[in-house]
């Protein structure tokens, strides 16, 4: 396809098939977190044993995204996309009339082998199909779906959950994921470039050790405990396999995944800053539920409710931003949105026992959308300094180092918060018997105990919000010497034999 013609005119509706897959498939995995407590019921499983729901969808996800680089390159869009979304249906259909909770964990198994291509294939589209002087703008849709597929997942969940059956969330996306194909079938063309790359199955294994270890690892430390061997244990193993992954890439001629790309230094400054953000945001997003539902004793549904304006506000604001990216580049709207998520996490590590709903909403739906102007920005800039072929390479490691940073992140945040409430909660009851506080009766006692448990678990997590707020100061900090990317002329762009020695140049803004 003649890329000058396309840029002229993209193919706006192969896109939008393409967006609506990624959706579907986004929207079903934040529908089931709340219905865990539902199908562990169901099936008569322990809480470590449904965890694996998500666990597994996340291992799959660790082990497939990294090799997406090689999958976009050696395939077809077309090809590819419907494989995924095939893939997506078939673990659809499959967890509707699971009989048995092996079976629903090997449905969402299968379902995350075709979720996990989505995003990165249509990350990839959206850098051919749009010149690079239009890439914020297409990068800010692809938020949009990136967004509000999670804003919309938790709060429909908890309707759905209490007034029908759990098989309903894999029932109403089952139709759409058809629809999809049957949409893909008719619309969907072939526009990304292919080579003729083959697949280093030593690479491949050492990467889903690497990536598939470190993740389940990190998220299995808040449940089981660093001290359990099997976290440490994955955690060690995957580190070694990683080591051995990137060593070995190094040297590969047509790595699987190439980490030659962080020579350009925008593309590196981008990846640490999006590393250190997810951290942040995703703190947010498990503190907060955690204080509105433990401590102020808000029901799921309400606690969805009031996450829901920020979320909706983030995915509204990824196209604005993105067209504000394209005229003013990724420097000034990523320090105006890390001082606003900076300030408003500090506001977070102040709460108190009985903080107001609406002063809760206002603070979450404010740091959302500071997140809003940052994420996208910065990872758009430092993709635009790659080679085209090397597109397909930025894609799956922004995508991978996402998920491990945020399951990290969490992992880290979480055991800040536990230790913290264990030591404030000794303090308390300390305090409570100096003071000759202690009741006699246990109904005293039981309410003692409950009081301090809720004054404990507040101040663990205003402390662990007190450690996101320097995060993101660290990353306000690094966003300080962002270079805005250059777009080079499309006559440097269209040759080939030139694609390796273009370097997009960069300029202050």
């Amino acid at each position: 396809m003649d890329i000058k013609k396309m840029h002229e005119k993209p193919p706006y509706g192969m896109i939008a098939i393409l967006f609506f897959g990624a959706f579907v498939a986004i929207l079903n995995n934040t529908l089931l977190n709340i219905a865990l407590p539902v199908i562990m019921n169901e099936f008569q499983v322990k809480p470590s044993a449904v965890q694996w729901l998500t666990t597994g969808y996340m291992l799959v996800n660790g082990i497939m995204i990294p090799a997406s680089a090689f999958f976009v390159q050696k395939f077809t869009n077309r090809r590819l996309f419907l494989t995924a979304m095939t893939l997506f249906t078939i673990g659809t259909a499959l967890a509707v009339f699971a009989p048995t909770f092996g079976l629903l964990v090997m449905a969402r198994m299968i379902q995350a082998s075709g979720s996990a291509l989505m995003m990165p294939l249509l990350m990839n589209v959206m850098l051919v199909a749009f010149p690079i002087e239009k890439r914020g703008s297409a990068m800010g849709m692809f938020g949009l779906v990136m967004f509000t597929a999670p804003a919309i997942g938790p709060t429909l969940s908890g309707w759905i959950v209490e007034h029908y059956s759990w098989r309903t969330l894999f029932e109403i996306v089952l139709p759409f994921a058809i629809l999809t194909i049957v949409f893909a079938l008719w619309k969907l063309k072939n526009i990304t470039p292919n080579t003729s790359v083959k697949l280093d199955v030593f690479s491949l294994v050492l990467s889903s050790i690497g990536f598939g270890g470190l993740l389940y690892g990190f998220s299995s430390a808040g449940d089981k405990g660093w001290g359990a061997p099997v976290v440490y244990g994955t955690i060690a193993i995957g580190a070694i396999a990683l080591i051995v992954f990137i060593l070995r890439q190094l040297r590969m001629e047509d790595p699987m995944l190439d980490f030659k790309i962080y020579k350009y230094p925008m593309f590196a400054l981008a990846s640490v800053i999006s590393i250190v953000l997810s951290v942040a945001m995703f703190s947010g997003m498990i503190l907060t539920p955690l204080y509105v539902q433990q401590v102020r004793g808000i029901s799921p549904f309400e606690a969805g409710i009031l996450m829901l304006p920020g979320a909706v506000l983030m995915g509204i604001m990824s196209p604005i931003t993105g067209k504000l990216f394209d005229k003013y580049g990724a420097r000034v709207l990523a320090i105006t949105g890390l001082t606003i998520t900076v300030i408003t996490t500090f506001y977070l590590s102040r709460l108190e026992l009985h903080s107001g709903y609406y002063y809760l909403m206002a603070l979450y739906t404010i740091r959302m959308f500071g997140m809003s102007m940052v994420m996208m920005p910065i990872m758009t800039n430092g993709l635009n300094q790659l080679p085209m072929k090397s597109n397909p390479h930025g894609t799956a490691m922004n995508n991978t180092l996402q998920q491990v940073s945020g399951a990290i992140g969490s992992a880290i945040l979480l055991t800040i918060m536990t230790k913290r409430m264990e030591k404030s909660g000794e303090s308390l009851f300390k305090d409570a018997a100096a003071s000759g506080n202690i009741p006699a009766d246990k109904a005293g006692m039981a309410e003692l105990q409950h009081t301090i448990g809720l004054e404990a678990m507040l101040d663990g997590i205003n402390y662990s919000f007190l450690i996101a707020t320097f995060i993101a100061l660290a990353a306000l900090i690094l966003t300080l010497f962002v270079k805005r990317v250059r777009p080079p002329k499309y006559e440097e762009m269209k040759s080939p034999a030139t694609d390796d020695s273009i370097k997009a140049k960069t300029v202050q803004g």
